[in-house]
């Protein structure tokens, strides 16, 4: 395999409901599939994970591999993402940081000078190789359902290593881009490079498709958004482009910037559960699939009113040209396995009609 190839595609995999709705093709059914899926919600996740840390976890492929597929077992989704942080390609390149239980990921030393930025080298395939294995173990396990791969997006990982850690107000991210740009922008092409070096990994080991998180991005206004943010974030999804997998650019809080966010090139636009899917393709145009957006919190309703909103989901979908059924956020962790799977179940029923 050569450093610009990805693995080869498996016809049956080509055909699957999801790769399908993100090429915006005809599919039998609405393909779902939850982010965060593979988690706390899961007693056999707990069970596998008693005792490991999560970013040990995240380097042991034997461990990714059950994990990753656990909720593809019981709840029949469409596509299985890989498990694994947006912080594993800074720690692969030597940030000190971890992952403090109830809090997020922490860093040691935050970066906020120019002297801080020598630190962050670039990502090197054998850094992730582990990962990469990871993926092939769960590619194989998994037969005909697509394997999603994932990376945080430029500002977001901008944010945990400015900030030290999650950040209410992403006060000193804020000042940094607002009061020095030239270093800003040089923080945002190492991170895009370091991003799309994990995405490209994944990939050439085997992924389907690569969701990029931007998960604290609509902290941003769209115009900061678009002069400091977007052209990184675009420079990550062009530089996996020539692979041939679908890209998914999903963020939290991200009304505002769904127009600018489609722009940046990725085939899906995931949309958050803050806006209705048909209101947000206005605002996306009618070239991008869309994926979303189901509360997650309106799991812990009665069925009847879970059944209800996810019906509503699938009505303002059918106006995408392309749609893929998930949440709005990740799953809770307190939510009821049982439920997801009868809204999987629900999902492919009312959208096979």
């Amino acid at each position: 395999m050569t450093a610009s190839a990805a693995a080869p595609a498996v016809p049956a995999l080509q055909d699957s409901a999801f790769l399908r709705a993100c090429r915006r093709e005809p599919v039998p059914h609405t393909p779902v599939w939850f982010m965060r899926q593979a988690g706390r919600s899961l007693p056999e996740y707990r069970k596998v994970r008693a005792g490991v840390p999560m970013l040990e976890a995240c380097w042991r492929p034997d461990l990714v591999t059950e994990i990753t597929l656990q909720p593809v077992r019981r709840h029949g989704v469409d596509a299985a993402i890989l498990f694994s942080d947006i912080v594993v390609p800074l720690k692969a390149v030597g940030v000190d940081l971890d992952i403090v239980p109830g809090v997020g990921p922490v860093v040691a030393e935050p970066i906020r000078t120019a002297a801080d930025l020598d630190r962050l080298r670039p990502l090197e395939p054998d850094d992730v190789a582990a990962i990469a294995e990871a993926v092939r173990m769960t590619v194989a396990e998994l037969g005909p359902v697509p394997l999603i791969g994932f990376a945080g997006a430029p500002f977001t990982l901008a944010s945990y290593l400015v900030e030290g850690g999650p950040s209410r107000n992403h006060e000193h991210t804020k000042a940094l881009m607002y009061g020095d740009p030239v270093l800003w922008d040089a923080l945002m092409r190492r991170l895009a490079g370091i991003t799309a070096a994990f995405l490209r990994a994944q990939i050439e080991a085997g992924v389907s498709a690569v969701q990029l998180f931007d998960s604290w991005v609509g902290a941003l206004p769209a115009t900061d958004y678009v002069r400091q943010v977007q052209p990184h974030s675009a420079a990550v999804l062009s530089a996996v482009g020539e692979l041939g997998v679908p890209r998914i650019h999903f963020g939290v809080v991200t009304g505002e910037l769904l127009g600018h966010m489609g722009d940046a090139g990725a085939e899906v636009v995931g949309v958050d559960f803050r806006l209705p899917l048909d209101e947000a393709l206005q605002r996306i145009g009618p070239d991008r699939a869309v994926q979303g957006n189901l509360d997650p919190a309106a799991l812990f309703a009665p069925w009847e009113a879970v059944a209800e909103r996810t019906r509503a989901v699938l009505a303002a979908g059918r106006a995408a040209p392309g749609h893929i059924f998930n949440l709005g956020h990740g799953v809770i962790p307190e939510t009821d396995p049982g439920v997801l799977t009868r809204v999987v179940d629900l999902v492919h029923e009312e959208s096979a009609r």
